[in-house]
Formats: C-alpha cells, sequence, structure tokens
C-alpha cells in the first residue's frame, strides 16, 4: 500500500511516504515552521504512522490526495483505504505529539482519479475539530494562480531524495509556472494540474503528499508527484484546487 508508483517514460513518482518504512524526514530544502504559521496543515496517518499530509478546508473535512488513501492493484483497480484505519494530527508542528486526534468517519476518492490526474480526495471527520489559533480551515483558491508568484508548501515529507523525514514541520517557497512551461516539462500534464519550480535540491518529497501548497492566503493546490526524484530540477505536480473547487465545495458541504 502507497507504494510509489514510477513511469519509466517520465519518472514521476508519487510522494507518499509508506507506512511500513517507519519515516523518520522533510521538505527538500525547506525551514522550520513556526507555531501557528500554518493552522490548516494536518497530518495524515495510516495505523499511527505519518504518510502524507492534508488541509483542513472545514471543521470537519480534510482535503488530501487520492493516492495517500487507495492501493491500486495490478489490474489497475483503486481500491479505498478503510476509513478505520486513517487518523488525523491538527494543530500542532512535532510529527509525533501535540494537537489534536481525530478519526476518519468517510473517505471519499475523486470519481475521476487516475494515476497522476485528478488527484484528490476529502475525508470525513467522526467529530469536528475546535478551531484555535493552532487549528484554523484555509479558503479554497478563488482565482487562478498567476505565474511567477511565489508559493508556499509545508509538510514533515522527507528531508532529501531517499532520506529521513523530520519531526518538525516544514516549509519552502516555489514558483508557478505557465501550462506552456509545465506541458514542456512534465510529460502528463492537465489543465487540472499546477506546477511549481523551483531550485535544485528544493521542493516536496515522499511524506508532503496531500499537503498544502498556498498563494495569498488561499489554498491552490495539492501535493501530488515529483520529477527525477525529489529536489531535482524539474517542476512538482500538484492538484490544482481552483479547477476542482466546484468538486470540493459540493462534496465538502462548504
Amino acid at each position: 500500500m502507497w507504494r510509489a508508483l514510477i513511469f519509466a517514460c517520465s519518472a514521476l513518482t508519487v510522494i507518499s511516504a509508506a507506512p511500513q518504512s517507519s519515516p523518520t524526514g522533510r521538505v527538500v530544502g525547506g525551514k522550520d515552521a513556526s507555531a501557528a504559521q500554518f493552522p490548516h496543515q494536518i497530518s495524515l496517518r495510516y495505523q499511527g504512522a505519518h504518510i502524507c499530509g492534508g488541509s483542513i478546508i472545514a471543521r470537519d473535512y480534510i482535503l488530501t490526495a487520492a493516492h495517500c488513501v487507495t492501493e491500486q492493484l495490478e489490474n489497475g483497480t483503486l481500491i479505498p483505504t478503510p476509513a478505520s484505519a486513517i487518523t488525523i494530527r491538527a494543530g500542532t508542528l512535532d510529527r509525533f505529539v501535540g494537537g489534536m486526534i481525530r478519526n476518519v468517519a468517510h473517505v471519499r476518492v475523486h470519481e475521476e482519479y487516475k494515476s497522476f490526474w485528478n488527484d484528490l480526495a476529502l475525508l470525513k471527520l467522526e467529530s469536528p475539530l475546535i478551531y484555535s489559533n493552532q487549528i484554523r480551515a484555509i479558503p479554497l483558491a478563488s482565482a487562478e494562480t498567476p505565474v511567477g508568484s511565489d508559493v508556499i508548501i509545508s509538510g514533515w515529507g522527507r528531508l532529501w531524495h531517499e532520506g529521513d523525514l523530520p519531526r518538525q514541520l516544514q516549509f519552502n517557497t516555489l514558483s508557478a509556472i505557465s501550462k506552456l512551461q509545465c506541458a514542456t516539462s512534465i510529460a502528463v500534464y492537465r489543465d487540472s494540474m499546477l506546477c511549481l519550480a523551483h531550485e535544485m535540491d528544493n521542493g516536496a518529497c515522499n511524506g508532503d503528499s496531500g499537503g498544502p501548497a498556498i498563494y495569498n492566503g488561499e489554498l491552490v493546490g495539492v501535493a501530488g508527484f515529483v520529477v527525477n526524484g525529489c529536489g531535482s530540477s524539474r517542476p512538482d505536480g500538484y492538484a490544482k484546487v481552483f479547477y476542482h473547487r466546484d468538486w470540493i465545495i459540493q462534496h465538502a458541504n462548504l
């Protein structure tokens, strides 16, 4: 479950952290986040172990990546992870302790999810979160992300390719690129994707999947995949929240 999917033709890899690997790593090239800097950020956990990130979009809903909560069989069939195996931790910078734990009541995977496309899932919590300065929903993108704008990503993903996971939440700043640049760099590009460029040894990595990309205080992307390994010179792929806004609003009852 949550094994990396690698396409030899384009070297694309989803960036969840397999629970059996006992992750110990961060956003590549990132910095330590400060208290209440990312109150929407959650740690998505499978049987207690961190596997992905996610964003609070309502007191009882989390937005994450579909590949974080599905298993793909050899025949291509997707099996949703049982909600009973998943929890989320909110309101803490520490991957291991603090904050608030919530069980997941229901997992909804985007109906058109396939490999790197429409890579979104909604988690309905068993009980609502209690908002504070460290636990807060983030607004969904209200417009396209301008080309060249600074976009902030965060997560507990690996610090480098095949490296360790950090204990403290990390963040980094990437740059939104045009559709043409994205299509040139990523063979599987679709308009439903947001591509974020970065320097070498920066960007998202395993364990960051499902986590947020933020512009102007709004959630613009959901971490999906990297190209040629973490921290390469190629842009990272995110599900574009503005493109999927109506689907999210409909199924999260926003």
